[in-house]
């Protein structure tokens, strides 16, 4: 990407009123950022959703000059700007319709064909928090998978201690720009964070670590990763809204469950009570829901069983995913009319009868 491509890019960015899902769709109608300030106003008015309130800012020259400003910390600090239409781009996170049209990177990132998880929680994080923590990812070491967090205290410091610890990559995703780390108690961790992985964020140099950033900051953990793990949370919590994120990406997600009496198992007691997370008891269990394998390690071949009985249910979930491959839960609870609750009760016992898989994503399909 050339500085004269980045600049209008980061110049689109810096426009107010202009969020990412519609900076994509000016960039789709008019071929590049810079053809979009190229582009007159009237014809701009032209495209499905955008409004006049949008485009009053959008021409304003002070935006290009702050582009400039920022391109120039960009190559003043080695940082990687990554374009959301680029191969260097988090690919998963290309799938999410609001996902950040440029992000910034610092460190020895390498999202490419790994595993990759988000750990979230609480930042009171309790004694058995932090032991289940450690031990999750001192078992799941052994699939190599890249670990994400916020970088905040509590659960996502722990977690990417403990990555480090493993020797697995890390990626901290930040609420703010990339000359400032908070909280400042933590730059102690940054130079072995950054030599195993590094740091992700869609914020200038301008910016702060203000609450409305950490909201945003959410949907990139939960968009860069294949599953969310909460291991603890409140009631509330930052935690709960990237599972809510991770859950409209069609991701799925862990909760540890806790004591009822806990208040910092309320909000992953909740979210496995309705439903918006599997259950996480044993660190295996992810590898297991994931369909994760090792990989000096040969699939052992399934043969499925010749003449095995089917309940009437099953025979009419069996001939669905036999003729439309890999489904979603909802959907074969919708085309085969039958209760989503007594949807996971038939599938599971197909799985043990071995006629079909749970995939990741909460897809299922037939053996």
């Amino acid at each position: 990407m050339s500085d004269q491509d980045l600049i209008f890019i980061l110049a689109l960015q810096n426009v107010p009123k202009i969020g990412d899902i519609t900076a994509k769709k000016l960039i789709a109608h008019c071929g590049s950022a810079e053809a979009v300030f190229r582009e007159k106003k009237q014809q701009l008015l032209k495209i499905d959703g955008i409004g006049g309130s949008m485009l009053e800012d959008i021409f304003n020259n002070s935006h290009v000059l702050a582009a400039e400003n920022e391109l120039k910390f960009i190559r003043d600090n080695n940082i990687q700007p990554l374009y959301f239409m680029d191969n260097s781009y988090p690919e998963k996170l290309k799938h999410c319709i609001d996902g950040p049209i440029l992000l910034f990177q610092a460190g020895q990132v390498n999202l490419k064909r790994q595993r990759l998880i988000s750990i979230v929680g609480t930042r009171k994080i309790t004694s058995s928090g932090v032991a289940f923590c450690e031990q999750l990812i001192e078992q799941l070491a052994v699939f190599n998978p890249v670990i994400i967090s916020g970088f905040a205290y509590g659960t996502d410091i722990t977690a990417q201690k403990a990555a480090v610890k493993h020797k697995l990559q890390t990626v901290g995703c930040l609420a703010h720009g990339l000359n400032q780390i908070y909280p400042k108690v933590h730059k102690r961790y940054v130079a072995e964070i950054e030599q195993n992985g590094g740091f992700l964020t869609e914020f200038w140099s301008t910016s702060h670590p203000e609450r409305e950033n950490f909201l945003k900051r959410n949907r990139i953990i939960a968009g860069v990763s294949e599953a969310t793990i909460v291991i603890e949370s409140a009631e509330r919590g930052g935690s709960l809204v990237t599972a809510d994120i991770a859950n409209s990406y069609n991701r799925d997600v862990f909760a540890v469950p806790g004591r009822t009496t806990d208040a910092q198992s309320t909000g992953c007691n909740n979210l496995i009570k309705y439903q918006k997370a599997h259950l996480l008891s044993n660190p295996m269990d992810v590898p297991y829901i994931l369909n994760w394998e090792l990989e000096n390690e040969k699939k052992p071949a399934i043969q499925k069983q010749l003449f095995v009985e089917l309940e009437a249910d099953e025979k009419i979930i069996y001939n669905y995913l036999k003729s439309k491959e890999q489904q979603l839960l909802d959907s074969i609870a919708l085309e085969c009319r039958m209760p989503i609750f007594k949807v996971a009760g038939v599938l599971l016992n197909m799985e043990l009868k071995g006629v079909i898989r749970p995939l990741p994503g909460k897809l299922f399909e037939v053996i």
